[in-house]
């Protein structure tokens, strides 16, 4: 059983939906990220979400890929991101890579998934791998025992649906919006249908991500699916702030409040 699993079902037993954080390694700099990262799971956060920086995030909204390019300007290295793995494993927090897969394929995808392994971390998530060009990873995965999140979406087909949960492992992740990733002023109508309809291929927690970015949100999300994802609303209080200390304890105190949104508190 994965830490990943382990997450979701200790926050079943509690009747409430999992909290997932996600940053970007390297943002504002290595140090700062990491010092966020443990100050969300401190504050709540059951999973991580560590974005690998890549150079062309076709899918990332404005907030994200503004902070991924620092990052690379940075100088932000895979070793990097397998430390900050490490150290929010070593915390005992559920932690995942979410990249693109030019990075994993160009690394080579075992060696990609032994390092990751090593690092503790608990899988992948692959939002531009699709189901048919994933065997490499879906055997590397099993060999290093890594869970491996694909995302389903609105415009999904029934079949697809069915495809994709199949070969997932840990959760199943359900972009409630189609487009970039971002903020919004409010949940998409689409959601819970999306959460509802891939529960009827898969078992798995299946959780919502894009667009989340407050507490009441939060407890909107949680009220029908098992996770609720966030990411843009981190990044912009680390971009926003004034030094890096000021950075941290901003996402630490909105963790605090989506913690609570998913407890319905």
């Amino acid at each position: 059983m994965s830490t990943v699993t382990t997450a979701f079902e200790k926050a079943a037993a509690e009747s409430r939906a999992a909290l997932v954080g996600y940053l970007p390694a390297g943002f504002p700099d290595s140090q700062t990220a990491t010092k966020a990262a443990l100050a969300m799971a401190d504050a709540g956060a059951d999973v991580i979400e560590v974005g690998l920086p890549y150079s062309d995030p076709l899918m990332d909204g404005p907030v994200i890929a503004d902070a991924v390019y620092h990052a690379l300007r940075g100088g932000i290295r895979l070793k990097d991101v397998f430390d900050m793995v490490q150290s929010i494993a070593a915390r005992g927090t559920a932690v995942l890579v979410m990249t693109y897969w030019n990075p994993v394929d160009r690394c080579g995808v075992e060696t990609f998934a032994r390092d990751l392994a090593n690092a503790g971390g608990a899988g992948l998530i692959t939002p531009d791998l699709t189901p048919e060009e994933a065997g490499p990873w879906l055997a590397a995965a099993d060999k290093h025992n890594l869970d491996r999140v694909f995302l389903v979406a609105p415009s999904s087909t029934t079949a697809r649906i069915a495809q994709i949960s199949a070969v997932c492992r840990g959760f199943v992740y359900a972009a409630s919006l189609m487009g970039i990733t971002g903020t919004r002023a409010a949940v998409s109508s689409g959601a819970g249908q999306l959460v509802a309809r891939t529960r009827e291929h898969t078992s798995l927690p299946v959780a919502v991500g894009l667009g989340v970015s407050n507490r009441h949100q939060a407890a909107e999300v949680a009220g029908f699916a098992d996770g609720v994802i966030v990411g843009s609303a981190f990044v912009r209080l680390l971009a926003d702030a004034p030094d890096p200390h000021a950075g941290v304890a901003a996402v630490r105190a909105l963790t605090t409040d989506l913690a609570a949104g998913v407890r319905r508190q």
